[in-house]
């Protein structure tokens, strides 16, 4: 059983680096590495939680439409109430963009 909750972590952190790689590819090149590995991994995980918090995973349409700047907004204070440096939402912007395009590619 062990080995397939790790296998399974392995599978995520994977996902995770394959993630990071594309937005990096997708970013403005003044951004392409102003953040860190650690740090854009920290970002997806926030926009995942804004999905889960906001309810737009829970909906029955096709087609779901995602407010660009209040992903970016959410980002931006999770890292204020988090102790993060600041983040700017243009910035911020960028990467959600890069992540919804990952994640309809992967689909």
């Amino acid at each position: 059983m062990m080995a397939s909750i790790d296998e399974d972590f392995l599978r995520e952190d994977e996902e995770t680096r394959r993630e990071i790689l594309f937005i990096r590819e997708q970013l403005p090149s003044e951004l392409k590495d102003k953040y860190s590995d650690a740090q854009l991994a920290w970002m997806l995980d926030s926009i995942a939680d804004y999905f889960f918090e906001s309810g737009i995973l829970e909906s029955d349409e096709d087609e779901v439409d995602i407010d660009m700047e209040k992903v970016a907004d959410y980002l931006c204070s999770q890292a204020k109430n988090n102790g993060l440096p600041a983040l700017d939402t243009i910035e911020m912007r960028f990467v959600v963009e890069a992540d919804l395009e990952y994640q309809e590619q992967n689909a």
